[in-house]
């Protein structure tokens, strides 16, 4: 685990008497780096709002002797010039409460007021830094945002109360959370989204990964969006939160890859499998054996002609984006085809006309750095096309059978392992479905879902060993 210092001013007697085990620049400057000290964090309080100053090289020299710090000389840098909050990101404007507020005090991602917490949290997530002045002003009918760092000496005393609630509640729930007296070599933050309808692993899967973790000396904290505020104080990430593009779980895959985390899912495979254009432009390029697929960008009466030619009736339509079967449609007759195309157009520009192959069953196979460590059969859903059914009133899905991956078919292996290599050495599931003994590749999916008694019913615990072995051997590659 960590070990934990608050680094004040020196000129600061009232914070350093009033916060057990706070120091002093001065002290932090003479006394560390000391020998054998476990890994450590740092919170700097002292004023970083000159260049150069004290608070400057605190974050600066625990930069340089690996210490873990709050704020980064990046963030300290980032704010000098990037103080309008409204320009950075106008989607934080609807979580602007409609009263006004004219400074709202930010102390390590907490606020007084309530109706203002969703908005600091995100702003603490973008910008980790201990003390931030959000202030609110208006320019005619227009409110806009700026954000000021600001020193522990501009605080009242509520809001000196306000910032030792929030350093203990830090300290305590985010770096010791989980201390119950083991040591641990690495620390790894696996996303979850309680609130997701279907989340690629169950509660009980969750756990599993979290113990298997601790038997290989990683620390694994289960942490929502909202809960991960400083990405930059674990070793690795596992998301196990639905991926997407456009979409807050592909921006932390990325700030984590630059801060030297190992993750699951890395950016560039959330990048290309979650784009079926890309998909399958890489499978007829690789000749990777998949379904007759066209890509439509027009709805013109010539075109609906060429999908007829090409497809007949059904066929299926795909919009690039989608999980879980969502955003697939089988379409039975012409006027069917053109509405479902001017609808999805509406979204994006492009659309895949796919081929349409019933069968009783699909296959999964779970990849994880060019190796399959388990494969299911999922059935489809009771009187539909697909595993899932979402249009029904009561969500349902179609039963499966979990196998070892010598039982599967030698053309379902190979065309799996053969999709995986365009995508990267990552954790992906490829979708299959076999005919006349021959294997077709419908996608590859960088989030697979794992659940407890479906996909590790065969392997059981091995299954989450597994892919943690794979995280300790890239955090050993990648160093401590």
């Amino acid at each position: 685990m960590f070990k934990t210092l608050v680094v004040v001013d020196d000129n600061l007697p009232t914070l350093l008497e009033s916060l057990p085990g706070a120091i002093s620049f001065e002290e932090y400057l003479r006394d560390y780096p000391k020998l054998n000290e476990p890994k450590t964090r740092i919170i700097n309080l002292c004023d970083t709002t000159r260049y150069l100053s004290k608070g400057y090289y605190c974050s600066l020299l625990a930069e340089a002797r690996g210490h873990s710090v709050l704020p980064s000389v990046k963030t300290i840098n980032k704010l000098r010039g990037d103080d309008n909050l409204w320009s950075i990101d106008s989607r934080l404007s609807h979580l602007v409460p409609k009263d006004d507020t004219e400074s709202v005090l930010i102390c390590l991602g907490k606020v007084a007021a309530p109706h203002w917490q969703k908005l600091a949290t995100r702003i603490f997530q973008r910008h980790p830094t201990p003390l931030l002045k959000l202030k609110v002003h208006r320019v005619e009918d227009q409110r806009h945002l700026n954000l000021q760092r600001c020193s522990f000496n501009e605080l009242s005393s509520d809001e000196h109360n306000l910032l030792l609630e929030a350093l203990e509640d830090y300290t305590k729930s985010t770096w010791r959370k989980h201390d119950t007296g083991k040591r641990y070599r690495w620390d790894m933050a696996i996303l979850v989204n309680h609130n997701e309808t279907v989340p690629p692993s169950n509660k009980g899967a969750i756990t599993r990964f979290v113990k298997a973790a601790a038997k290989l000396g990683i620390n694994a904290q289960p942490v929502s969006v909202d809960d991960l505020l400083s990405i930059e104080q674990y070793d690795a990430l596992f998301i196990r939160e639905t991926t997407a593009i456009d979409h807050y779980t592909y921006r932390l895959a990325r700030k984590a890859e630059e801060n030297g985390l190992v993750v699951l899912d890395d950016p560039d495979s959330i990048l290309r499998c979650c784009n079926k254009v890309y998909l399958h432009d890489a499978f007829n390029y690789q000749k990777v054996p998949s379904l007759s697929t066209r890509v439509i960008n027009s709805l013109s009466e010539t075109s609906l002609d060429e999908i007829e030619q090409q497809f007949g009736y059904p066929l299926v339509l795909k919009m690039p984006e989608g999980s879980f079967s969502k955003g697939v449609y089988k379409i039975e007759q012409r006027q069917m085809l053109k509405e479902k195309l001017a609808e999805l157009f509406q979204d994006s520009a492009l659309v895949l006309a796919q081929e349409y192959l019933y069968t009783d069953h699909d296959w999964r196979v779970g990849v994880l750095n060019g190796r399959a460590i388990y494969a299911c059969r999922y059935y489809m859903a009771r009187n539909h096309w697909q595993i899932y059914n979402h249009g029904s009133k009561r969500f349902s899905s179609g039963n499966y059978d979990t196998l070892p991956t010598f039982e599967v078919p030698k053309t379902v292996l190979d065309a799996a392992l053969k999709a995986c290599k365009i995508i990267g050495s990552g954790l992906y599931g490829v979708d299959i479905k076999v005919s006349d003994n021959r294997a077709y590749v419908l996608e590859v999916n960088d989030n697979p879902s794992i659940d407890h008694k479906v996909e590790d019913a065969y392997l059981g615990e091995e299954l989450y060993m597994q892919v943690m072995s794979e995280f300790l051997r890239r955090l050993e590659l990648r160093g401590r």
